[in-house]
Formats: structure tokens, C-alpha cells, sequence
């Protein structure tokens, strides 16, 4: 046992750690065991500790909670403290609002000839916006614009540069120009278009146009010019009546604007959000008691004649006698309504009806009517007619010298004598204050210093002062057409009152109004007076032919072969507007024709003649000729049926 060696104890070797699970493959069932490399032993790995989550979700949460709290607080402020400021700033930036301007209604004379019309035309408008170097990435946007489009809307460049660089940034709209042509915005169209397409291959070109849009708007036309300026007036640049009938009529004319409301990106209309719109509702169409190629013959001769004579100026009109209707009321110097900025400032207006002057003589038609219609006279009642006149503080005359004249009334008023009208007219009372008063009633009745009945703009009434303020000259020149003043409308109604058997109808100029319906209204009827018996008409129209019939009357330029004329000439002492003293002369004519069944009425007053005679019957005769043969052509009057009235002119005592 001795020679044996003891058995040798195995130590045990260090542990070998547990292979993972997952790291030892299995076998699939009936597969041979997989064998181990020999020597391959998988290498030592420490197991992972991770730290506790806690503090970093606590972190994560409260990040989380913070900004939550942030954007409640920022949609509470914008939904309910805010909210009706945000959202009105959103609405005024998606939403545009733009005004749809109504189509103006036309004129047109008594046949329907146009004398105004409009015409389609564009306003030229611009998004500001568009324009910054934010949107054309350029700094000068507004100055590149305003180079194109100075040239095609004649407008200065700074003026355009001032527009679309606005005060208020915020501004999406500013209007360049109003009432342009359909050309002016297919030729800023066109260009715009263009530099569109350039820009888009060229990285260097900039659309400086993009932010210019159109309204589409209406121009006023005039087709005929300056034919019845006075009577039409014109149309300012806001698309208001600035003058005339324009002006007058205005608010009928004009209609009534719509609306269109729409959201917009980029300056251009967003389809699918949606618009309102309001309808404008055109303006109705007026017809005018003018004829044009009446107020054409008027117009024309006393142009000629203004110019002839070297007169300030000169005023026709022309009256139907029985209903009252203006069939033309022309003036000279006139205007080009279509081009105001050549036209007179003094020029503009309608002077037949603004201006105030001392009529003359034509206004003895209305003392002789006084006397008859009073029975202090009759047309064949003797007159002896002294060469001077001694009344109140002054010396009377006719105009011209003579000795004594052995008259009849009717001689007196052929032949215009101031003398003979102050007796006259000195019976119609037992003292000079009653006649002035009897006299003073008649001229009211007739209009003097009262409006037409016109209601047109700028109108005077003229001046006549109440009989009790007479002053001592005043009572005996007023009989004769000095000391008051009328315009050239009144002093034609004076006379269709005596055509129209002494009733006077307030003159009218516009006949009726055609509205969108098509339907006509006519203009309600002119008030009508009764201001001298019939009987009296007829005296007074009979006088009248002996001033153009007779070779001792004063009007025989003014005759017209196969029609009895019955006028009156005037020539009177006028006061200069300027200074307020008497200079120069109001040469006027008056009458109507057929005497025996009048139709029609022409006046004719020329201011201030320098050149040649400044008689009526010589510079105004000749007028009134012209245009009422022109009228009684177009009218269609036929001639007179009855001889002249020959009444007798002087006496021998």
C-alpha cells in the first residue's frame, strides 16, 4: 500500500458563465445535433444596467406640458380675446371689394339724335403689394412700372411712383387712372403679357406690370362737340355732372353703383372662394325739347356773328310758342365739353340763362301790353313825341335827333321811342307812383325777376326792384328796358307770351326720360299764366309787324318773304360785369313768326359790339332772319295766309 501512490483530488476549474439562451441554437426536431468548433468559445460580455427612465420622462413631460400651455394660451388670445381683429385683418387681406360703376344714362334731342353718350373705358388701378422688393425682388419695382406707363396714360412718372409706393404699406389699392380707353388698357395689357412671358425664361426680367389691373368704368362722349355745350354741361373726373343738364339731372342720369365683393391671392380673384355682388342699376336716358339741327343753324350764326362784330359774346333762343319747349339755346363763345382743358373759363357755363343785362328796348312790348290791357290806350291812340323830355332829374331822347313826331302807339313802338313809351306808360296811373305800380305788376307777371321754371344751374333771375324802391330815374326808364335786368330765356318767353294769346308757359328743355325698362315718362306739364287778355295779344302782335313790315319800323332787316314777322329791336346801355359802369352796348332782337298764327320765337342779344354797328336791328335783325327761316323749314310751317297788318305808324294833326 506503501508502494501506492494516493489518489490526485481534481480541482475544480473557475465557472464558466451560462451561455444567453438565445445564443445556443436548437436543434429542429429529427435535424443531427450541431457540433461545436472545436476551441470556439463565445467571448465574455458584461450584462447592461440601465439607469431608471423616471427622471427623463419627468423632464420630456414637463417640456411637453410648457409648450401646450404656450399654444392655449395663443389660441385663446386669437379665438376669444382677438378673435374679431384677427379676423377682420384676415378678411381685409383675402377679401376685395370693388365698385361696379352703373352705365350713365344718354341725352338725346326731341328726335332722339344723341348729343351725349358713354362709351365702355377702364380704370386704370394697382396693388401697392405687388410692387415692393419683397414681391420683385428688386428694389426700384415701383420706379420700373411707372417708366412703362407714363408714356401710354400721359402722366408724369413721379406722380405714378408716388401712388405705388403709398404712405399707409398696408394700402392693396390705388387708382392710376380713371375713364381710359379700351385701347389705352389693351395696349398696358399687351406689355403686360409680354414682360410675363419674358420673365419666365429670363431669369433677369422683371413683370413690373403684375400688380396693374382694370376696372371696367364708362367715358362720356359728346358725338357732336361743341353743338349745345351750354345746354349739356360736361361730366367731372369723379363721373359727376359739372355743369348743364348734366349737372341738373344728375342723380337721374347717374344710376345707381353695385358692388362685388371676392377673395383674392396675388392680385388675382380665387374662384372657388366664392363672390357677392350687388347689380348697378343703369341710369335713365333723357330727352331734350332741342332740336339739334335747330340749335345747329343758332349756334352757327351767332358765332359768325360774335366774331364779326368783335362782341364779348351772344346768346340765341329759339321757342315754341305754344307749349313752351326750348328748341335751341345757343352761345358763343362755347366749349368742347369731350376737352375741358382748352376750354375759356369764361366760356363754360350756359350764359343765355346766367347772365343778367338791362334788356333795351325789346322789354317795351311788355309796357304797351300794360297800357292796352289797362284801356289807357289803344294801338291807334295819337302820340306827339317831343324832341327831349324833362322827367324827375333828367333829360330824356330817343336815338336819334328829330322834331317833333306826330305818333300813333303803334308808331311809338316801330319806332322804338323812348319818349313816347314814358307817356304811354304814364297812364296807366293817376300819379306816377300808381303807374309804376300797375307797371311794376305786369313785369312780374311776364317772369322779369323771377326764375324760368328751368331749375338749370347758375340760372339768374335778374333784378327788378320792388316799385316802391324805384329811384326818380328808375320810374321812366324801366318802360323803356332800362333800370332791371332779365337773360336772354325770359326776354324769349315775354314774346311766346304774345304769340300764345297772352298766356305765358314756363319754358321746359327736357321732354321725358326713358328708364332701364324702356318705358317713357314724359316731363310733367309747365305751369301755365294768364298774364293779358287775348285781345290784348293780338294788338300787341299787330304793333310788332309794323316794327318789320313798315319802311318807318326799326326791324325790316329782319323780314322773311311769304311769313308776316312780328319783332322788336333793342339797343340798350350796358354794365359792364367788370367794373360795374356802363360801356358799350346789348344789341338785341325779338319776334315770332307766322305773326297772323305764330309757331315759333327767336332771341337774339349780342354783348358788347366793337366793330361795325352795334344797332339790334342791324347785328341781330339779320339773326333772327336766319335762324327763324331755318326753323320754319324744319318745322314745316307754312306760310302766312293773311296780308300784313297795316297799321298806321304817325298821324297828321
Amino acid at each position: 500500500m506503501s508502494d501506492r501512490e494516493p489518489p490526485r483530488r481534481r480541482v475544480p476549474g473557475p465557472a464558466k458563465p451560462p451561455r444567453p439562451r438565445s445564443a445556443v441554437r436548437q436543434p429542429r426536431p429529427g435535424a443531427r445535433p450541431v457540433r461545436r468548433p472545436s476551441g470556439a468559445r463565445p467571448p465574455y460580455q458584461r450584462p447592461l444596467r440601465l439607469g431608471s427612465p423616471r427622471p427623463r420622462l419627468r423632464l420630456v413631460s414637463l417640456t411637453l406640458t410648457l409648450i401646450l400651455i404656450a399654444f392655449v394660451v395663443r389660441l385663446l388670445q386669437v379665438q376669444a380675446v382677438d378673435a374679431s381683429a384677427y379676423a377682420a385683418r384676415a378678411e381685409q387681406n383675402r377679401y376685395v371689394v370693388h365698385t361696379l360703376a352703373a352705365e350713365r344714362g344718354g341725352i338725346t334731342d326731341r328726335n332722339g339724335v344723341a348729343l351725349a353718350i358713354s362709351e365702355d373705358a377702364y380704370d386704370i388701378t394697382a396693388d401697392p403689394t405687388m410692387f415692393s422688393s419683397k414681391q420683385l425682388k428688386v428694389d426700384d419695382g415701383p420706379e420700373q412700372a411707372a417708366a412703362l406707363l407714363s408714356p401710354i396714360l400721359g402722366q408724369s412718372q413721379g406722380d405714378i411712383v408716388k401712388k405705388l409706393r403709398p404712405k399707409n404699406k398696408d394700402s392693396r389699392y390705388a387708382r392710376l387712372a380713371t375713364r381710359q380707353t379700351p385701347q389705352v388698357w389693351k395696349q398696358i395689357k399687351d406689355l403686360k403679357t409680354a414682360l410675363a412671358k419674358k420673365a419666365e425664361t429670363d431669369k433677369n426680367t422683371v413683370n413690373a406690370l403684375a400688380g396693374v389691373f382694370a376696372d371696367p368704368s364708362s367715358q362720356r362722349v359728346y358725338p357732336n362737340g361743341d353743338l349745345a355745350a351750354g345746354i349739356l354741361g360736361w361730366v367731372n373726373a369723379d363721373g359727376q355732372g359739372g355743369g348743364g343738364i348734366e349737372q341738373e339731372l344728375n342723380k337721374q342720369l347717374s344710376g345707381k353703383d353695385g358692388k362685388i365683393r371676392y377673395a383674392q391671392s396675388g392680385g388675382r380673384e380665387v374662384p372657388t372662394a366664392g363672390s357677392t355682388e350687388t347689380p348697378a342699376v343703369p341710369g335713365s336716358d333723357v330727352e331734350l325739347t332741342i332740336d339739334r339741327d335747330i340749335q345747329w343753324a343758332a349756334q352757327n350764326a351767332i358765332t359768325q356773328q360774335v366774331k364779326k362784330s368783335k362782341a364779348d359774346r351772344g346768346y340765341v333762343v329759339v321757342q315754341d310758342t305754344r307749349t313752351g319747349q326750348i328748341l335751341a339755346m345757343a352761345n358763343s363763345p362755347g366749349f368742347d365739353p369731350n376737352d375741358l382743358s382748352k376750354a375759356d373759363g369764361a366760356a363754360l357755363g350756359n350764359a343765355a340763362v346766367q347772365d343778367a343785362y338791362e334788356p333795351g328796348s325789346t322789354a317795351k312790348v311788355m309796357s304797351m301790353a300794360a297800357v292796352l290791357e289797362e284801356n289807357a290806350a289803344t294801338p291807334l291812340t295819337h302820340v306827339v313825341v317831343p324832341n327831349r323830355l324833362h322827367r324827375g332829374d333828367r333829360l330824356f331822347s330817343d336815338d336819334v335827333d328829330h322834331a317833333t313826331w306826330n305818333l300813333t302807339l303803334n308808331g311809338v313802338l316801330a319806332k322804338s321811342s323812348n319818349i313816347g313809351t314814358i307817356l304811354a306808360t304814364g297812364q296807366l296811373g293817376r300819379t306816377q307812383p300808381e303807374a309804376n305800380k300797375v307797371l311794376y305788376s305786369y313785369l312780374r307777371k311776364f317772369g322779369i325777376g323771377r326764375y324760368t321754371g328751368l331749375g338749370f344751374p347758375g340760372e339768374t333771375p335778374g333784378i327788378l326792384a320792388p316799385y316802391q324802391k324805384w329811384s326818380t330815374s328808375q320810374q321812366y326808364t324801366i318802360p323803356f328796358g332800362q333800370g332791371f335786368s332779365i337773360n336772354a330765356v325770359q326776354a324769349a318767353s315775354v314774346y311766346s307770351t304774345i304769340a300764345n294769346g297772352g298766356v305765358r308757359i314756363e319754358p321746359t328743355l327736357v321732354r321725358g326720360s326713358k328708364g332701364a325698362d324702356g318705358r317713357f315718362t314724359p316731363a310733367p306739364k309747365p305751369k301755365q299764366t294768364r298774364v293779358v287778355s287775348e285781345k290784348t295779344a293780338r294788338s300787341v302782335a299787330m304793333m310788332l309787324e309794323s316794327v318789320v313790315d313798315d319802311e318807318q319800323g326799326t326791324g325790316v332787316k329782319a323780314r322773311i318773304p311769304g311769313y308776316n314777322v312780328a319783332g322788336k329791336t333793342g339797343t340798350a346801355n350796358r354794365v359792364d360785369p367788370a367794373t360795374g359802369k356802363y360801356h358799350g352796348y346789348t344789341s338785341s332782337f325779338a319776334g315770332f313768326a307766322p305773326a297772323d298764327n305764330p309757331r315759333i320765337t327767336v332771341y337774339c342779344a349780342i354783348q358788347n359790339a366793337t366793330s361795325g354797328s352795334y344797332f339790334g336791328g342791324q347785328i341781330c335783325g339779320p339773326i333772327y332772319k336766319q335762324v327763324m327761316e331755318f326753323a320754319l323749314k324744319t318745322l314745316q310751317v307754312p306760310p302766312t295766309g293773311a296780308p300784313a297788318t297795316n297799321l298806321p305808324v304817325d298821324y297828321k294833326p
